[in-house]
């Protein structure tokens, strides 16, 4: 497999190469190469990503990806939302689990609030909200094979407000139906508390863009934060893996970024991309490893940097290599 490796900005320059790693260990089998996008391109070169930048993407066979900065220019469109656009990465899952409950959120991906369709006058501003029959069918469907391994679906919408949930939630529910999944819905709002209140009633979430990204950064607070959280932008054709967290301008360059979520998302890209669930638990048992023996870093209550975590996590992977 060829995978294209994207640093980005931020701490994205601290936790890839950790997460990099980790696929060299397990599948030393693996052609990496690297693609440059982001704030510090745009600052170098005028441009945070080129036509040639998304033809490097395109050709990979997955995507390892970081974090990205958007260049503060009022009409400069997210990297990040430009390459999901682009190769129709329409579907991102994010799992959150712990002690108790196991939960993954799938978001569509392309549509919503982060279509790019936007107006900024003198006094106005104006963000559309597009949400298609097409896009909404193919998220609810992907959502429901994941049910059909699983347990229960849960869609969250905000149809008593929104004509566009609305929209959302019936063609979610038509295909649920047409699968034969057992579901239920949920107002946004309501389902953003009980989760936090009740996880272990939660199995798979269905949602649209941004109340996806909104939910999924809400559960991190059941498991200590963004800095464990991984994802994975799946479309029909590409796969790209990154953490859920950004770039974190304040923290970047310590040595202290937490990479079990860019660790986790190189987990991802085993299972999903690489057809390859064992290599991806031994990612998982070499984190729970590394916790158990009382080395986290500061956002988790430890003191250990990004490269001594990062260390400890390869050492075990190797151990069981060599098992």
């Amino acid at each position: 497999m060829r995978i294209a490796v994207v640093e980005g900005d931020g701490i994205g320059h601290e936790v890839i190469p950790v997460a990099k790693r980790a696929l060299e260990v397990l599948r030393p089998d693996f052609e990496f190469y690297s693609v440059d996008v982001g704030f510090g391109k745009w600052q170098r070169c005028g441009e945070a990503i080129t036509s040639q930048d998304m033809e490097d993407l395109s050709s990979a066979d997955a995507i390892l990806f970081g974090a990205i900065t958007t260049p503060p220019d009022p009409g400069y469109r997210s990297v990040i939302v430009q390459i999901r656009k682009t190769l129709d990465l329409y579907a991102n899952l994010r799992p959150v689990f712990g002690k108790g409950f196991d939960i993954i959120i799938v978001r569509e991906n392309t549509e919503g609030l982060y279509s790019g369709v936007e107006k900024i006058e003198e006094d106005s501003a104006c963000t559309v909200r597009c949400i298609t029959r097409r896009g909404s069918e193919r998220i609810a469907r992907c959502a429901c094979r994941l049910v059909k391994k699983r347990r229960e679906l849960t869609i969250g919408h905000k149809a008593n407000v929104l004509k566009a949930d609305a929209f959302f939630r019936d063609i979610c529910i038509a295909e649920a139906r047409k699968a034969g999944v057992p579901f239920r819905e949920c107002y946004i709002d309501a389902l953003c508390l009980d989760v936090l209140q009740h996880p272990e009633r939660y199995d798979v979430i269905l949602t649209e863009n941004m109340f996806g990204d909104i939910i999924s950064d809400v559960a991190a607070f059941l498991v200590g934060g963004l800095g464990v959280l991984p994802s994975g932008n799946i479309g029909d054709q590409h796969a790209l893996f990154e953490p859920v967290h950004g770039s974190a301008p304040d923290i970047a360059g310590k040595n202290v970024a937490n990479p079990i979520a860019a660790l986790r998302s190189a987990g991802m890209l085993l299972s999903y991309s690489a057809r390859d669930p064992v290599s991806a638990q031994r990612i998982e048992e070499a984190i729970g490893r590394v916790l158990a023996q009382g080395i986290r870093t500061r956002d988790l209550g430890g003191n250990a940097t990004t490269t001594e975590f990062g260390d400890h996590v390869i050492r075990e992977l190797e151990s069981m290599n060599r098992a």
